[in-house]
């Protein structure tokens, strides 16, 4: 290939925080002859790494633990994001956004046809974005993304169970995972912790600890521990921990001023 032919070459980014799911993306797109892969990593990299390489399409995952898509995107920008294709193993809230929103989207485990079909679409766009074509969607995810949950849907076996924000008495971290603890009963959701304090209303949510968010009308007592910890007790007599460092925004929040301590 000559080198005008090299230079049309599309770069593709992917990020993912599974080794192995990278390396399945880079396999199907090193089979097509107009994309060049620029590079892959986390999403704790992803940032620095797009600035680096100047992807025209971003492969990315939804859900990653210490950076998610979204997050990401936000640290990007809209107006400099590249071309996203978003990967997820399976999150109601984002397919949703994205089909409202004509976004494309692949799901985990990825199948080659849908692969293909998504990449087919994201080459049209980078090509219109090289020609000075804005694409908007993009911006109108995010800005959806960004307003505050008032439900949510947790998948079991059997059914979809709605756990309504409000019912929600505090939010335990497990891992990927978040567990809505409402009512006296637990549901496990696929979203991290982090992500979930970004769509919660911090008017009623505040995560206390890196492990737990709670709702601040479900506080009842406060009790002072060590080297300026606290626990805080709820209304079901649930105990969990308040950070020190998160206590002076938490009296703020709770009191309408700061813990002058």
């Amino acid at each position: 290939m000559d080198r005008a032919g090299v230079s049309d070459r599309l770069r593709a980014l992917v990020v993912d925080d599974e080794p192995l799911a990278r390396q399945l993306v880079r396999v199907l797109l090193e089979g097509d002859p107009e994309i060049v892969v620029s590079g892959g990593c986390s999403g704790a990299d992803a940032e620095a790494e797009a600035a680096r390489t100047r992807p025209d399409i971003l492969f990315l995952d939804v859900q990653m633990p210490e950076v998610d898509g979204f997050e990401l995107l936000g640290r990007i920008g809209v107006e400099k994001a590249p071309v996203v294709v978003f990967v997820t193993a399976y999150d109601q809230y984002a397919l949703r956004a994205f089909e409202v929103h004509a976004i494309d989207y692949l799901l985990k485990p990825i199948d080659e046809t849908r692969f293909r079909q998504a990449l087919a679409r994201a080459k049209t766009q980078a090509r219109a974005r090289r020609g000075g074509e804005v694409d908007r969607r993009l911006g109108a995810l995010l800005a959806d993304h960004a307003r505050h949950a008032r439900r949510f849907l947790v998948r079991t076996r059997e059914k979809t169970v709605v756990v309504d924000a409000g019912q929600i008495d505090w939010i335990e971290a497990a891992d990927y995972y978040a567990t809505l603890h409402a009512g006296g009963k637990a549901h496990l959701l696929r979203e991290t912790l982090t992500e979930l304090a970004r769509r919660l209303d911090p008017a009623r949510f505040f995560r206390v600890h890196r492990s737990a968010i709670v709702n601040l009308e479900r506080v009842v007592e406060i009790h002072p521990l060590f080297r300026g910890d606290s626990e805080l007790v709820l209304r079901d007599g649930t105990r969990v921990r308040l950070s020190r460092t998160c206590r002076r925004e938490f009296h703020r929040r709770f009191v309408g001023h700061a813990d002058p301590r």
